[in-house]
């Protein structure tokens, strides 16, 4: 099959299709999608060298269970050992035996096929296309946050980053009822979350007044966004820090402690929410794709993404 490779640098390869075990479907990739954390793989985050990519559509082509053939399926990317403290808790996205679907020690979705346990995959419902499936993985991570934490309907929610993450979490707290204002850097990013009814405010023309909001969100991908949430959020307020990058974040951590603010790290989220959210059409993502690039064409996919403001780029991988 062919597959994008990263040991160093990206590159297209051949390689042997993947042999699924007992409990494991093998799935035709469809479309995939370039995400930040991706983009951070390729920077030296995670350490990992194999075939990125953990967000795709695809088909079921071969199961045990006679009922998932040709189904359209997406897929959880935490695989975890089933049998520890953690996932007796339920909380196997932690895990600290599992591997990450092309993040940890799991070869990615940026290639024709990939295995993933049963236990993992969606159906994807009829309404929703393949463009738009894709999503799922990112939508889910927006709405971890409800999971986390209870944000009543009216709080206040800042949020840095007018990015694609930052663009959904927007779409989902304003849907659970808050009221978000989204700070960002691109016009034209922020006229995308007004047009969907968002509170928008442009870092270069505005500074809303320090401890302003009960709850901020981080999500500019960056190191920079800590600071300027953390100035943002009042005393025993709540900082949500979303993004995920290599290297580290530099910021005063007196605050934390003086205005006893909680810091809440959020990271991956369940898929269900997210798949019926896309269905409800409650979140939208079609108007996030800037391109679409054959596999083939991986490497200046991500190029692309360097030099562009682009939201999201998708790849092609196999046909329905």
């Amino acid at each position: 099959m062919k597959a994008l490779y990263f040991d160093g640098k990206l590159t297209v390869r051949d390689m042997p299709k993947p042999q699924r075990v007992s409990g494991e479907a093998l799935i035709q990739v469809l479309l995939a999608g370039i995400c930040g954390t991706d983009r951070e793989i390729l920077k030296g985050y995670s350490g990992f060298h194999g075939i990125p990519g953990h967000e795709f559509v695809g088909r079921v082509v071969e199961c045990d269970d006679q009922q998932w053939l040709g189904r359209r399926v997406v897929g959880e990317i935490n695989l975890a050992c089933g049998h520890c403290a953690w996932c007796a808790r339920g909380l196997g996205r932690h895990c600290p035996h599992r591997t990450v679907l092309g993040i940890v020690n799991r070869p990615g979705v940026f290639a024709e096929y990939v295995t993933l346990p049963v236990a993992n995959l969606h159906n994807v419902p009829d309404n929703v296309s393949d463009s738009a499936a894709t999503f799922t993985e990112p939508v889910a991570a927006a709405c971890e946050i409800l999971e986390q934490m209870t944000i009543p309907p009216g709080t206040a929610v800042a949020i840095i980053g007018d990015g694609r993450l930052g663009l959904l979490v927007a779409q989902v707290l304003r849907h659970a009822g808050a009221q978000v204002t989204l700070i960002g850097r691109h016009g034209w990013k922020l006229d995308l979350a007004r047009a969907w009814g968002v509170k928008v405010l442009s870092e270069a023309n505005e500074q809303l007044p320090s401890s302003s909001f009960p709850v901020t969100v981080e999500a500019t991908g960056s190191p920079r966004g800590i600071s300027e949430a953390l100035r943002l959020v009042e005393p025993r307020g709540t900082l949500v820090m979303k993004s995920t990058f290599h290297g580290a974040a530099n910021f005063d951590a007196t605050k934390l402690v003086v205005d006893e603010v909680t810091l809440l790290g959020s990271r991956c989220g369940v898929f269900a929410p997210a798949l019926e959210l896309l269905r409800r059409e409650q979140v939208l993502v079609q108007p996030l794709i800037a391109k679409t690039f054959p596999l083939e064409l991986g490497r200046e996919a991500f190029e692309y993404l360097d030099r562009t403001s682009a939201l999201k780029v998708l790849l092609e991988v196999g046909s329905r």
